[in-house]
């Protein structure tokens, strides 16, 4: 094993020595979807012929935060042109500032705000929010803004899942996992510092054998990023990019009675995953999730065996994976390694950036 294989690499090609199956899609099952010279999206999704897409404000790209692509590929600022106008100094409390993810629920688009335009930034007074768009009415219907004390000087609220009337948010900055009642709008923090949301010394972000470096030269570590919540609502399944995976009952985590060494007691391992640039979860239990190190896209099975869809170089930094009612993986191919912030100051992004669709059924 050479010195650039990362620490899970032995056991992966173990797992292959002693049966563990893997499928490969041929090259033709990948098609590219939707591409852009001016923008890198991390973020897609997609409903009745509508895209929705939208990338960090680091990544120096041109254009809206959050655009809406049709079915002949006409694009516009969504839900309008005011929301995509912040600049330093406005408002943010009815503007996007950082968007990082998105989420679709029935028809109901899901934007997370970091609120902190620079990367490793802190948040900008009512910056970081989550935002519910309704797509039949193409209105904003609700804001939740995030305090200080929920979203604190270093804080990157990362991304988004649901159960009942609960959202949990990861903070990839400081880190943690957010408990926003959607009902009273009011938030809170929980497992800070926990092992089980923080990035360890020990597992490097490695694509095309480099280590990913954050600005200053030191090895980039991102804290509690992915996070899915099981098909039954019992389990929060979440960990940091670099894994490995923790679970906790969703029961715990919304009871307020809980003291933080009590919930912390609950937490159990879930998977041992390798860095992810994002992950979908079906109906079914089967967790989709883009493995950086190889290009590739993987699933595990509600069984934990894990097996392989594709390995292709054009899935570079798959960010953000989303499943779509037909079966479809939408892959945005960020490429978020490549971009200025983390080269020295110079863009290795190849250009166009693409996301692609690959069926799974």
């Amino acid at each position: 094993m050479s010195s650039v294989d990362p620490w899970w690499y032995g056991l992966a090609m173990a797992l292959a020595l002693t049966g563990c199956t893997s499928q490969q899609s041929s090259p033709a099952a990948l098609e590219a979807a939707l591409q852009s010279r001016e923008k890198i999206w991390n973020a897609v999704a997609h409903l009745e012929g509508q895209t929705y897409v939208a990338g960090p404000r680091w990544t120096a790209g041109r254009g809206p935060q959050l655009s809406i692509v049709d079915e002949q590929g006409r694009r516009a600022a969504y839900p309008d042109s005011a929301w995509n106008a912040w600049a330093p100094a406005k408002d943010a409390r009815q503007a996007f500032v950082n968007i990082n993810a998105l989420r679709l629920e029935e028809t109901t688009l899901w934007v997370v705000d970091t609120g902190a335009a620079e990367f490793g930034g802190n948040p900008i007074p009512d910056g970081a929010k989550l935002v519910a768009i309704d797509l039949n009415e193409k209105r904003v219907k609700r804001t939740y803004l995030f305090s200080a004390e929920v979203a604190r000087p270093g804080s990157y609220i990362d991304d988004v899942r649901f159960q009942g009337n609960y959202a949990f948010l990861t903070d990839a900055g400081n880190a943690g996992i957010i408990v926003l009642d959607l009902l009273s709008g009011s938030a809170r923090r929980v497992l800070d510092g926990h092992p089980s949301v923080t990035a360890t010394n020990d597992r490097d972000i490695v694509l095309s054998g480099q280590t990913v470096k954050a600005p200053g030269g030191s090895a980039l570590r991102v804290n509690a990023d992915p996070l899915e919540v099981s098909p039954d609502g019992q389990w929060l399944y979440y960990g940091p990019l670099q894994g490995p995976w923790s679970k906790v009952r969703i029961s715990d985590l919304t009871a307020p009675d809980l003291t933080p060494a009590q919930l912390a007691s609950r937490v159990e391992p879930f998977a041992d995953l390798p860095p992810t640039g994002g992950t979908v979860m079906d109906a079914k239990g089967n967790l989709y999730f883009s493995d950086l190190a190889h290009d590739a896209i993987r699933v595990r099975r509600p069984d934990g065996h894990v097996e392989t869809l594709i390995v292709d170089p054009r899935l570079h930094w798959v960010d953000a994976p989303f499943l779509d009612r037909d079966g479809m993986l939408w892959l945005p191919a960020a490429q978020m390694d490549r971009v200025s912030l983390f080269n020295d100051g110079t863009s290795r992004v190849q250009w166009p950036m693409t996301i692609f669709v690959l069926p799974t059924r």
